[in-house]
């Protein structure tokens, strides 16, 4: 076989720097996009906050204005085009979005002021060194601990705990037991129980010896607690031999207490601080959107160390160009940013009036290619400017995935989106009969007779994305 050379012509997109970085933008939070620009303006002597160049006293040789249009110093601020009028005043945001995030130390950043959650483990681990333990049972408790789940309960034998032990401690059953009996003394009230009954009944035990039904109170948590639903107050009363009246207003008591006492401590979710990217708001019934503030801090490119360009050596000039070019990619990728991203909630509003008219039983099936069709985008692009973004509407600060849903065809011939169907589920659970539940085929059969026909398996993962239980855990006493 001879060689030979062959020419052809081909299309392949080059990942530039450039467009790297749009693409990192792109996808960036909020939060994230403040801390990325903090960085870039750290680092890069040709970038300045905009309130920064504001305050500088203009050149004496005349030389222009820190801010310059042309330059596209004011980033991506004025990105809400003609949508403006009637703009609620939720845009005009001091602070975090007018002076890149900073309100009196430049030092400061968006990490430093998200409030620090504080979970179960740092809880009861302070607690613990604070107790008057001996080190071999401290470093007992603390396996304990970080067993426990989010809720507070130990799920894990005293077996397995007495494995999890570090090496050169040994403990048996009945030593593993007595630091346990500690923990379950420490705030919250019911931690580390092993069961329902048992975080009952150390909850209990804090009241007061006369309380009102305590001692019956005690006696159902520690025996007929899992019958309770079904038998209910009269049938328990029978069961214990004791007056109807009794038994209600210990029923009465134990639902007063909490099931989960590890959960109220902290939020498992860090993300518990959410800046909009834009705001959506009605004015004479149209639905209008904009960029929330600036949708980003302001930055600028520093006119001083601009003007140093032409006026140092060679070395330190190239230096400087290099620093100013990647200053006027990142501006240009915060333009970028915001355009897309105003593009797309626009889109949005579009396609979801009636989501945000209705709530979410109005929400349309969408898909990210239908909106990349309609915007001339990739699908990834239309992902990755709904990646972790929040928009302000009035009904509250929502996730823009949100605004997308998988569809069931119904036998009207149109589409019925999954967030729709989902939120009948939760309107016919709420409505349904405590003490006999609708079951998933039962739910199944309703929803057809609405003209959505689904499977019993499908309102199944339905009730289960919603944190729903089976219908045979729903079962409430009336």
């Amino acid at each position: 076989m001879k060689t030979r050379l062959q020419t052809s012509l081909g299309q392949q997109l080059v990942m530039t720097p450039q467009l790297r970085q749009a693409i990192k933008l792109l996808q960036m939070s909020s939060t994230e996009l403040e801390l990325e620009i903090a960085a870039a303006v750290e680092s890069n002597p040709l970038l300045e906050w905009a309130y920064a160049a504001e305050a500088h006293a203009p050149d004496p040789a005349g030389s222009e204005p820190a801010a310059s249009p042309a330059d596209n110093s004011s980033g991506v601020a004025e990105a809400g085009g003609p949508d403006d009028d009637g703009r609620p005043a939720e845009l005009d945001w001091t602070g975090a979005a007018s002076g890149g995030g900073f309100d009196d130390d430049e030092a400061s950043s968006a990490a430093e002021r998200v409030a620090q959650t504080e979970t179960l483990a740092d809880h009861l681990l302070w607690q613990l060194h604070l107790s008057h333990l001996t080190p071999r049972d401290r470093s007992i408790g603390a396996v304990l601990i970080d067993a426990l789940d989010d809720d507070g309960y130990l799920r894990e034998p005293l077996t397995a705990i007495a494995e999890s032990l570090l090496p050169g401690i040994r403990a048996d059953h009945a030593q593993i037991l007595t630091v346990l009996h500690q923990i379950q003394r420490f705030d919250p009230p019911g931690v580390g129980a092993r069961t329902l009954g048992e975080c009952l009944q150390l909850q209990l035990a804090l009241l007061a010896p006369d309380h009102p039904g305590r001692e019956l109170a005690l006696q159902i948590a520690a025996g007929p607690l899992e019958r309770l639903p079904r038998s209910g107050a009269i049938g328990l009363a029978q069961e214990l031999k004791q007056p109807v009246a009794d038994v209600d207003t210990a029923i009465a008591l134990l639902r007063s207490l909490d099931p989960r006492p590890g959960a109220r401590i902290a939020a498992v979710e860090q993300d518990a601080y959410v800046i909009p990217d834009a705001v959506i708001w009605r004015h004479n019934g149209v639905w209008r959107a904009a960029l929330a503030g600036h949708a980003g801090p302001r930055v600028v490119i520093h006119r001083g160390y601009e003007q140093l360009i032409g006026r140092c050596g060679e070395a330190d000039a190239g230096y400087l160009r290099g620093q100013l070019q990647e200053a006027r990619w990142l501006l240009k990728g915060l333009e970028a940013r915001g355009e897309t991203l105003l593009r797309v909630v626009r889109s949005l509003i579009q396609q979801q009036a009636g989501f945000l008219e209705f709530g979410a039983q109005a929400l349309r099936p969408l898909t990210l290619r239908e909106v990349a069709g309609e915007l001339g985008l990739h699908e990834s692009t239309i992902s990755r400017a709904i990646a972790r973004k929040h928009v302000r509407t009035p009904r509250g600060t929502i996730a823009l995935r949100t605004f997308f849903a998988s569809g069931i065809d119904t036998d009207g011939g149109g589409e019925a989106s999954s967030t729709a169907i989902q939120a009948m589920l939760r309107r016919l659970i709420d409505n349904e009969n405590p003490r006999k539940p609708l079951s998933d085929a039962k739910l199944a059969d309703l929803l057809k007779n609405a003209g959505i026909p689904v499977a019993r398996r499908t309102v199944a993962k339905y009730r289960e994305a919603m944190n729903i239980s089976a219908s045979h855990e729903r079962v409430r006493i009336a």
